[in-house]
């Protein structure tokens, strides 16, 4: 009769089978169910506790609310007025002022699938988290399957022990099975009749296996160090390629010294950069969320732990930061890195600001790549890159403009632009590019030009590529077609790698003595 009855509960009870169509790995052992006695007409209804943080959703409430408010004017000082020494209270001070938005978070959708069949067999779903009360309700109603919430109030902080003593004290020892993720929640599992884990690192899963109450895993999470190369976005490093302008302009093509402090100046960018697009897109999981391309990011998917994003975001701009000093600059990336992360956290909310901070970011590459290879970038370089940059810097906001506010009918609210604006945006991006080309054609007839170069004529054919290239861009992003920074489209654009070649090849004739007429 037992046996009997384990065969039935195996057939309906824990692991129904549609869970097997979970493309998670999920794994059951029969025999396991039955030694624990959860098999039987008084047990076979216990209640399944789930846990909130890294378990029904793949993020931590409460990072999530302190980098929404963080993200916010006046974020930090709203930040220390929530500050206490009481980690319950904390939490409700977040809760209070982030006022959490449960339809954005990322949710373990194979976990939920579980549940909902569990809950279709008659079982009480209890959410049982150490988050706050205010947070754990509003995720409760958006998911719409738990019976009853146990969460923080304020005063108890719920985690690891105390809510083992909770959970016991409401429904006593071995009466209820859970479902958790990290190291806290082994002491829940120990007093736990069933034992499911979800996303938990290789240790937490040896630790509790030899529980031996492991009814069902859920192991989903993609490969952590591909996941956070993804996250750092190599393929933008391709802007700090202009760290080595200043040596092409200053024709110092065997400078091997001038060469590896430009060299370490690249590899410090690249570091910075990719520190700073962690932060950024810590501060923007909630308009990343909504939006329909950058939802699946690392940090807005839940691919990647917050906290490890926070990590290593620290980690790559100490490393680069150690590399700019080597290289003599360190006040260079130690300005970028100020500008970057001002723009953000605030700075590129406000419209208009926000191109030029833009623009000033990509000509202090150049700045900095002189300083480091000795060969200063020359007045008229960092006017030719002011204006170009600008328009670039417009190219990319204009091309945001419509798949953000039009074409997918969201609004960015980390943005203080409208669709009304574009066209006059487009105007200010077209006559920037028109200005950056004047300003070359205005040297190229300059002494400055006639002194550096052999055949300063020659230089005159980078003003009709240069404003050809400009004027292409603008009709990519007029046409839908600019999906990316416009310098990394350029990078992957076979009409604008051969523009490239072009200027350095005309450098390299100018320079050389080359005359053609």
């Amino acid at each position: 009769m037992h046996d009997q009855q384990a065969d039935q509960y195996l057939k309906g009870i824990w692991m129904h089978a549609p869970s097997r169509r979970l493309t998670g790995q999920i794994l059951v052992d029969a025999k396991l169910l039955v030694d624990a006695k959860i098999v039987g007409p008084e047990n076979a209804l216990k209640p399944l506790c789930v846990d909130l943080d890294g378990t029904l959703v793949r993020t931590d409430s409460l990072i999530e609310g302190i980098l929404s408010i963080l993200s916010r004017r006046n974020g930090i000082a709203n930040l220390v007025k929530a500050f206490t020494w009481s980690r319950a209270a904390l939490k409700r001070n977040v809760a209070v002022l982030a006022n959490c938005s449960p339809e954005l978070l990322p949710y373990n959708t194979e976990l939920i699938a579980y549940l909902r069949e569990m809950k279709s067999k008659g079982h009480r779903l209890i959410l049982a988290t150490a988050a706050d009360a205010r947070v754990a309700q509003m995720v409760a109603d958006h998911v719409g399957l738990f019976d009853d919430v146990i969460a923080c109030d304020g005063i108890n902080n719920l985690k690891g022990e105390a809510k083992a003593r909770e959970l016991v004290r409401r429904f006593g020892k071995k009466g209820f099975a859970y479902a958790g993720n990290d190291r806290d929640d082994l002491a829940v599992w120990l007093e736990a009749d069933g034992i499911i884990i979800v996303n938990a690192s290789s240790g937490v899963v040896r630790k509790t296996r030899s529980l031996g109450r492991v009814v069902a895993e859920f192991q989903d999470q993609p490969p952590k160090v591909i996941t956070a190369l993804r996250a750092m976005r190599p393929h933008q490093w391709v802007k700090n390629l202009l760290v080595f302008v200043p040596l092409l302009t200053s024709q110092s093509f065997t400078d091997w010294p001038g060469f590896l402090g430009a060299l370490l100046m690249f590899a410090s960018f690249c570091a910075a950069a990719s520190g700073i697009y962690l932060a950024n897109d810590l501060m923007d999981l909630e308009a990343d969320r909504r939006h329909p391309r950058k939802r699946n990011r690392p940090f807005a998917s839940g691919a990647l732990e917050l906290t490890f994003g926070i990590d290593l975001a620290a980690l790559l701009l100490a490393v680069s930061v150690a590399l700019a000093a080597a290289a003599g600059a360190v006040h260079m990336i130690l300005a970028y890195a100020a500008i970057s992360l001002g723009y953000s956290l605030a700075l590129k909310q406000y419209p208009v600001l926000d191109v030029f901070i833009l623009a000033a970011l990509y000509t202090l590459r150049i700045v900095a790549g002189g300083i480091a290879s000795l060969h200063p970038a020359s007045l008229w370089l960092l006017a030719f890159a002011g204006f170009l940059f600008l328009s670039l810097a417009l190219v990319k906001r204009c091309s945001e403009l419509p798949r953000d506010l039009r074409d997918s009918n969201v609004v960015n609210v980390r943005r203080g632009y409208c669709i009304g604006d574009r066209p006059l945006l487009v105007m200010f991006g077209v006559g920037s590019a028109f200005a950056s080309s004047v300003v070359l054609a205005l040297y190229v007839g300059s002494t400055t030009a006639v002194q550096q170069y052999q055949s300063p004529e020659v230089l005159w054919s980078l003003v009709p590529l240069s404003l050809f290239w400009q004027l292409r861009l603008w009709l990519s992003t007029e046409r839908g077609n600019m999906h990316d920074d416009p310098i990394v489209y350029a990078s992957r654009d076979w009409v604008s790698r051969l523009v490239a070649a072009g200027v350095v090849a005309i450098v390299l004739l100018a320079s050389w003595g080359v005359r053609f007429w």
